[in-house]
């Protein structure tokens, strides 16, 4: 599945980052390998402001939309009264049903204030915590860092009460986003059992962000054209989807003329821009959803709607300006990334590299292998590094230890030493000292 490159977002969730990686460089003095470390980890914090201020704004932007649409109502209520001849019951009944009614938009403002102060103090809290970043308690501020980090993980897997245990008790809920996957949840709860209403809505709700959100700048022959839609085939894709997907549900029900009334009222507007979809959706109208031609098969395969719920979870993200993997897994690929090697995949694999299990595997699969400027070698038995100080040695079977393994296992065992790899009993002066060269390509080798 194609994805769309995240945009840089808003420029205030990035100023505010800025403004608390200055603030640290700003601190007193501090080992400067501490303060660097610091100031980098705070690049990575886009989200952590973005989300609440995205929320922030939509929350703004609904209490507006009650308002105009409240009072425009109110408006044209009273110009009613005035204009038409009404006795004067008539007119006060009308009168005292508009002054009900905007009794009604105080409350929904009173709400709607509390709401929009909630969201405002949590993008406080996320400034805040960020500008308390500071050496002298980087420790405590990782640890709730991971903790941020293991939330959204849940979220994002619907692990959604264990994900409310951990931040209560970490007392850490202005810095993560539970209310925004509540918004999403109902969504894909509605899609899981195979209804397309709530989703619907969603989009209705979102429409004018949905659209900025795929609105590019265009030039063509010079001529600048603002705000052109480069991409209109996916301005409301996953509207779209819903929409065939509904239809589908009513080819599968043999409902044929429910089918054929909902495509001109909510497929036809589509032609334009997605006509062979068109085609191939309404041709499903002479077969069953038992058929077995693979082209219109697959259209009633249940798969159908876990492609939605896809398509929704990355529509939601782009909405947020969230990284569409969870951050747990990118903050793991970070790491994997600088220790994945080709000897990870090999059978003998010791069980201390993280790419030994198949979990990290699967995670560090598409990345590429860590670049490494020099060899190591590396102690089977003690782990440790051999070099010019702990020279390493040949057994006469070929294998290789570090001299202090086999000077401690000789102490031990009266002069003999059994190699670990294959059980072989040998006596510590049959062992031969290797040396580290380097060949012509600037690489390291070993001699005996």
């Amino acid at each position: 599945m194609d994805v769309d490159p995240l945009p840089n977002g808003n420029s205030t969730a990035a100023v505010a980052t800025t403004t608390a990686t200055a603030a640290v460089a700003a601190t007193g003095p501090a080992p400067s390998s501490k303060v660097n470390q610091l100031a980098e980890s705070l690049k990575l914090e886009h989200q952590f402001l973005r989300v609440p201020f995205e929320h922030y704004k939509k929350t703004i932007r609904s209490n507006h939309r009650v308002v105009e649409k409240e009072m425009s109502s109110v408006i044209s209520g009273v110009s009613e009264a005035a204009d038409s001849d009404m006795s004067r019951d008539d007119a006060v009944q009308h009168l005292t049903s508009l002054v009900s009614r905007l009794q009604g938009l105080k409350r929904k403002l009173e709400e709607g204030s509390r709401a929009e102060h909630l969201q405002a103090q949590r993008c406080r809290a996320r400034l805040d915590h960020l500008e308390s970043a500071d050496t002298d308690n980087l420790s405590e501020w990782n640890n709730t860092r991971v903790k941020r980090i293991l939330v959204d993980y849940m979220l994002r897997m619907s692990y959604y009460d264990t994900a409310m245990k951990l931040a209560e008790s970490s007392n850490i809920q202005d810095l993560v986003d539970i209310d925004v996957f509540h918004e999403a949840r109902k969504v894909i709860d509605a899609l899981q059992n195979k209804e397309v209403a709530p989703a619907l809505a969603w989009c209705a709700d979102n429409k004018s962000r949905l659209k900025k959100s795929k609105t590019h700048m265009v030039e063509i022959q010079g001529s600048r054209l603002l705000r052109g839609m480069l991409n209109l085939a996916r301005l409301s894709k996953f509207e779209f989807q819903l929409r065939l997907q509904e239809f589908i549900e009513l080819v599968r029900a043999e409902n044929n003329m429910r089918a054929i009334t909902y495509a001109r009222k909510y497929l036809a507007p589509w032609g334009s821009t997605h006509m062979k979809e068109l085609q191939r959706v309404m041709a499903t109208l002479a077969f069953r959803s038992n058929t077995e031609c693979a082209t219109y098969k697959a259209l009633f395969e249940p798969k159908q709607w876990d492609y939605l719920m896809d398509q929704f979870k990355q529509e939601f993200c782009r909405l947020y300006g969230m990284t569409l993997e969870p951050l747990l897994n990118i903050y793991l690929q970070a790491g994997l990334s600088a220790l994945k090697t080709p000897f990870c995949y090999e059978d003998d694999c010791t069980k201390e590299d993280p790419l030994s299990q198949e979990s990290f595997r699967k995670l560090a699969l598409p990345l590429p292998f860590s670049k490494q400027h020099h060899s190591k070698l590396v102690c089977y038995i003690t782990k440790e590094l051999m070099d010019t100080e702990n020279p390493p040695l040949v057994l006469p079977n070929g294998y290789v230890y570090s001299t202090k393994a086999l000077e401690e296992m000789a102490k031990k065992n009266n002069g003999k030493i059994t190699c670990p790899k294959t059980g072989s009993v040998y006596s510590y002066s049959d062992v031969v000292k290797a040396y580290i060269s380097r060949s012509w390509g600037g690489e390291r080798g070993t001699s005996a």
